[in-house]
């Protein structure tokens, strides 16, 4: 499990939609969450990589988090959105299929992620959280910004 969640008793954490599963991220991560806007691509970037935007001043890079899991990419529509996030001096936005909501999370309630061979998105993967019917996978923002 990730430092970050370790060290906490109780998580805040943004939960997300990408095709038709759930994800999050610890909420102290998130900076804002916008409205998909016109992104400028940049040459010769990774294929996951869509290009910036000026957001309040700061230009920022856009990661469609689809492309990046390898996972079917669409069109994106009203309720798509950009999750801005940073770790220490990297920002960058998310582009995700909906924000969903924010839940409390108790840390013992995070368990390890589960060993699947063949899932692209693993290494990605910092832990999971069951609550009622729901199953959230909470993700390690550093892993999904290196080489970036």
């Amino acid at each position: 499990m990730s430092e970050i969640i370790d060290a906490v008793e109780d998580l805040k954490l943004i939960v997300f939609q990408l095709v038709d599963k759930e994800y999050a991220i610890p909420v102290h991560q998130v900076r804002s969450i916008e409205k998909l806007e016109h992104i400028t691509r940049v040459p010769r970037t990774a294929s996951y990589v869509k290009g910036v935007i000026n957001l309040r001043g700061v230009v920022t890079p856009i990661i469609d988090l689809r492309s990046r899991f390898d996972l079917p990419v669409s069109e994106p529509t009203d309720s798509s959105r950009v999750i801005i996030a940073g770790l220490e001096d990297k920002e960058v936005g998310l582009i995700v299929d909906a924000a969903n909501d924010v839940l409390d999370v108790a840390r013992e309630s995070i368990e390890p992620s589960p060993e699947v061979v063949g899932v692209v998105e693993a290494e990605y993967i910092g832990g999971v959280v069951k609550q009622d019917k729901r199953l959230l996978i909470v993700l390690h923002l550093d892993k999904i910004l290196q080489s970036i």
